[in-house]
């Protein structure tokens, strides 16, 4: 029996024959899926981010760009976009969250190469584009070209939505386009290009009228492209005003008005206080003169229900101590007992001291009367 059986039974080795074509299926399978989902999966991150998918991400242009042969080169920092730097090379900054230090925007201007600066700051402008100025804002909207770049002509009409507008410094030669969301001028063999909003170019703006023709038209004009769009802050910043510069200048302006306007109108309603008067302390006030101000006030808020309440219970304290009630006797003891010592209809004495509240001043002034005339009758009973 032993013979048999072993030379029948399969052994460990027919086994693992039998079983590691299916163990590979299993780890294709698992790794195909993996790699599907690396892929598919959504890749979050900062504004213009190259590698984001984000609504506010750049990864659709930068997708773009290398589909038509454009060489895209994504600089983490100031030190590859200088080694990257060549004279044939487009240098894309665009203004993220995080500002630019002063050393680093210094590194940027040595770097050879044209440049295509996207929503600056002041201190940004300043550096990388000094030849032109900040002219107000546009609004949202359909913006036509109105000047005869190459690169706007194609694209015609975009969606830019909110944007910087520019003018030259001085009578240099500047081609203005998008009412001035656009400029572009010559430094030297230099070409430098600025746009006053980065929103045309991120993800989510790319399918809006002639956004994604101008933004690959304006960051693929040259074979080989460097994007820099610093995800977090790098090199040291002078210490400036680096949240002025987020600013606009018409939001300054607006605030100091607002203050003007603030102490004009505190001169004018503010009431002018005399010289102290000296009293001697404490003051005793008369209790006519408190019933009467509870009164007015009562009134003037119309309060006809707060008033009767507190005529009935000031009439209760003082009634129930001669009717040999406590406190907190039960409205139906009370109302007999009254009625017995007047000689009242209970009906009669439970609407005065229970009933509804008065809607009128009339009412009220009855209910004050039928209250005093009970009170004098359970005091003289």
């Amino acid at each position: 029996m032993t013979t048999t059986d072993s030379a029948v039974s399969p052994t460990l080795a027919q086994r693992w024959r039998g079983a590691r074509w299916v163990v590979l299926a299993i780890v294709v399978i698992i790794g195909v899926a993996a790699l599907t989902t690396y892929l598919t999966a959504p890749r979050p991150g900062g504004k213009m981010d190259p590698t984001s998918t984000s609504p506010d991400g750049a990864r659709a242009l930068m997708t773009l760009l290398r589909d038509q042969g454009v060489e895209v080169i994504e600089a983490s920092d100031v030190a590859a976009v200088e080694r990257a730097a060549r004279p044939d090379t487009l240098l894309v900054v665009v203004q993220t969250r995080h500002l630019i230090a002063d050393d680093v925007l210094d590194r940027l201007v040595r770097a050879p190469g044209d440049r295509l600066i996207v929503d600056p700051t002041s201190r940004t402008r300043e550096k990388l584009a000094a030849r032109v100025e900040l002219d107000g804002t546009i609004p949202f909207g359909s913006a036509e070209p109105g000047c005869d770049l190459r690169e706007t002509t194609r694209a015609g009409g975009v969606q830019l939505g909110l944007s910087n507008a520019y003018e030259a410094v001085g009578d240099l030669p500047v081609t203005r386009c998008y009412e001035g969301a656009l400029v572009r001028y010559f430094d030297g063999r230099r070409e430098i290009t600025v746009v006053g909003t980065s929103a045309f170019m991120a993800n989510s703006g790319l399918l809006k009228q002639g956004n994604a023709a101008l933004a690959m038209n304006l960051a693929g004009s040259k074979p080989r492209m460097i994007w820099y769009a610093p995800q977090r802050s790098e090199g040291e910043s002078s210490g400036g005003a680096t949240i002025v510069d987020l600013i606009p200048a018409q939001v300054i302006w607006i605030f100091w008005q607002l203050c003007l306007v603030v102490v004009l109108l505190a001169l004018w309603r503010g009431r002018r206080m005399g010289p102290l008067v000296a009293e001697q302390l404490p003051v005793v006030v008369r209790a006519s003169e408190t019933i009467e101000g509870r009164g007015r006030l009562y009134r003037s808020r119309r309060a006809a229900d707060r008033a009767a309440d507190a005529l009935r219970t000031a009439a209760l304290q003082r009634m129930l101590p001669r009717l040999g009630l406590s406190h907190n006797a039960a409205p139906p003891t009370v109302v007999q007992t009254v009625a017995e010592r007047c000689g009242l209809h209970p009906q009669t004495v439970a609407y005065t001291l229970f009933g509804p509240p008065p809607t009128t001043d009339g009412d009220l002034v009855n209910l004050a009367r039928e209250l005093d005339n009970i009170e004098r009758q359970v005091a003289a009973s």
